[in-house]
This record gives C-alpha cells, structure tokens and sequence, in this order.
C-alpha cells in the first residue's frame, strides 16, 4: 500500500488504528504509526488519535518491530527475519511473538522455516519469483543441492504447487530406492539429478522411465504398453522404422 493509497484511505474512513506516542523531555514521541502520521500531514490533518504509553527504549524498539511486521507489503522473508529478531532480541517464544503480531503460532513457525533455505533461493522470495508455497515444499529436500535443482525446475517450466509437490515426491521416492551413490553425475546429488533427469524424459516422451545409474555406468528403461505407443515413441526419439 503507498502513502497515497493509505492517505485516500484515512480520508475515506478515518485513522482507525491509534498512533502509539510516549513522552519525552516535555514532547510526545511516536513509537509506531509512523506510516499513518506522514499520510495524515499529506492531508493537512491537524491532529491525529494517539495512545500515549509509558515506554523505556527497550519497549520502543520491540512496539517498532510490531509495527513493521503488521506492514501489508512485506515480503516473506522480511516477515521472516522480523520475527527472528523479536526472538533473538527480545527472548520471546514463538507463542509470544505470535501474540504480538496477532498471528497464529503456525504462522510464525512456517515463516522461520524460510530462513533455512539457502540465500540464493530467499532472494526469490524476496523477489516474487518463488511463492511460500513453493518454498514450504522444497523445504522437504533434504540439502540445499537439492532444494536448488527443484527450484531450477520451478523457474524453468513454470511448476505450481501440486506440480512441485509431485516432483519433489518423486525425488524422495527415488532417494529411498538409493538409485545411485552420492557424487555420482557431478556437482548435483546423483539421487536428485537422476530423479530430475528421469522426470524430465518421462514429461517428454509421455511414458513411464527408469533411470539406474552409479559410478558411470547404467540402464536407461522406457515402459510401452502397444505397438502403436512404441511407434509413437520411437518418432519422438527420431528413430527411423521403415
């Protein structure tokens, strides 16, 4: 929300929520609400609604940090690394902190988890070009090697949610099988790589694939099930049959 959006809309309605000031050397200073108070001098309010509380620097910082994270426009990892502060800064609990914000324990809970992934990745989030929901999936990978190549693969062909769950399923399920030895295929883990390569074939020539693979050496499986679907594939492939 701009200044001019929340401006028209304290125009419209009023400033519904009190600034937060305490007093100081004779003066009132504003500990939150500072967004509202310059949208209000945009509109040559004379005089805005005020909680005055009595406020050491202590409790100024931790009423700042409230008041940015209930901010529309953050972005997730913002939002992340706010709660972190007040959890680090101030010794609360995740239940405290929830209390404060006026959020769910879950809610905070899932955000810390964002700053498990790697920086790379958290700058897509901060971008936009990674969605929460996106990144609560590939948090089920288990090293950041993995969690890149999903997003890779999220970003390359444009994978919604349901799409990401189901690829990231598959790899767990093919790391499971222990399909392959760590180091295998360079500088990605094999098991994830030969899960991607797998899901990559099986997209393109409509069918089911196994990839086995370790130290080199492998079989490559294509599944068909008529004459008609082998002639189909075949033409994929480029392979000539008359």
């Amino acid at each position: 929300e701009t200044l001019r959006e929340l401006a028209d809309s304290i125009k419209e309605q009023g400033i519904v929520q009190p600034l937060i000031v305490r007093e100081r050397n004779g003066h009132l200073e504003l500990i939150a609400g500072e967004r509202r108070w310059r949208a209000a001098q945009l509109l040559g309010l004379a005089e805005v609604p005020v909680i005055v509380r009595q406020a050491d620097d202590r409790a100024v910082l931790e009423l700042a940090l409230i008041e940015n994270l209930q901010r529309e426009n953050l972005n997730p990892i913002e939002e992340a690394q706010g709660y972190a502060q007040l959890i680090e800064q101030f010794r609360l609990t995740q239940e405290e902190v929830a209390v404060k914000v006026g959020k769910s324990r879950a809610v905070v809970a899932n955000a810390l988890r964002l700053l498990k992934l790697a920086p790379v990745i958290q700058g897509y989030l901060r971008e936009g070009r990674l969605s929460v929901g996106h990144a609560k999936v590939i948090l089920g990978l288990s090293n950041d090697k993995q969690q890149q190549l999903a997003v890779e693969r999220i970003l390359k062909d444009g994978l919604n949610v349901r799409q990401t769950e189901g690829l990231v399923a598959r790899w767990q399920t093919r790391q499971g099988r222990g399909a392959a030895k760590p180091g295998a295929l360079g500088r990605l883990p094999a098991d994830a790589q030969v899960a991607d390569l797998e899901d990559q074939l099986r997209q393109r020539l409509g069918t089911k694939v196994q990839l086995r693979y370790a130290q080199g050496k492998g079989a490559l499986e294509i599944a068909f099930f008529s004459d008609a679907e082998l002639e189909r594939i075949l033409q994929i492939l480029g392979v000539r049959t008359d």
